[in-house]
C-alpha cells in the first residue's frame, strides 16, 4: 500500500472523521477523566503540527501530531491509524515524521502519554521499537493506572 504523509490542517472533514474514530476507539479503554484528547480546533493551534497519512486514493488513513510545549519539550499527540490498515507501518512512518520535525525544531525531548491495557499494546510496542523509554508523568498529567508515559531524548551530548 502506497501511503503519503504530509502536514495538513486538522480542520478537514476526513481528518475530523479520523479524530472521531480515534475517540470511539479510546472510549471503552479508560475513564473519560483519564482521556486527554485534543479537539481538531486545539490541533489547529500554532503550537501543534498535524501529519496525515493518505492512501493512494487520497483517503486519510492515519494521523499523528507534534505539540511543542517549550524550546526543549515536544509531545506526541493523537496518534491513530485506521484498523483496516494497521500492520502496514503507517504508524511508524507517522511517528518518524513527528520525531524528524521535533529534531528540526531543536527540541531536546519528545514525550507522550497514552492509555494502558490490552487495547493499547500495539501503540506501546510502536513507541518502544521507535526508541521511546518509559518514564513517570510529565506536565500536568496525573499519575494513574490508566496512563503510560514515554520519552525519547532527541539530543546527544557531545563528549558525554
Amino acid at each position: 500500500m502506497a501511503v503519503s504523509i504530509a502536514i495538513e490542517t486538522p480542520l478537514q472533514d476526513d481528518v475530523r472523521g479520523l479524530v472521531a474514530r480515534l475517540n470511539d476507539h479510546l472510549l471503552p479503554l479508560s475513564p473519560l477523566e483519564f482521556q486527554f484528547k485534543m479537539t481538531v480546533e486545539q490541533m489547529a493551534g500554532p503550537e501543534t503540527t498535524l501529519f496525515v497519512a493518505r492512501d493512494e486514493d487520497g483517503r486519510a488513513v492515519g494521523m499523528g501530531a507534534l505539540k511543542v510545549h517549550s524550546t526543549e519539550l515536544g509531545e506526541v499527540k493523537r496518534m491513530f491509524t485506521d484498523p483496516e490498515v494497521r500492520g502496514k507501518r503507517i504508524g511508524s512512518a507517522l511517528l518518524e515524521a513527528i520525531v524528524a520535525l521535533a529534531r528540526d525544531k531543536g527540541l531536546v525531548t519528545l514525550m507522550l502519554e497514552t492509555g494502558t491495557g490490552p487495547g493499547m499494546a500495539e501503540a506501546h510496542r510502536l513507541y518502544v521499537r521507535s526508541g521511546f523509554v518509559t518514564r513517570g508523568p510529565f506536565l500536568d498529567y496525573p499519575d494513574s493506572e490508566w496512563s503510560a508515559f514515554f520519552e525519547l531524548p532527541l539530543k546527544v551530548e557531545v563528549g558525554a
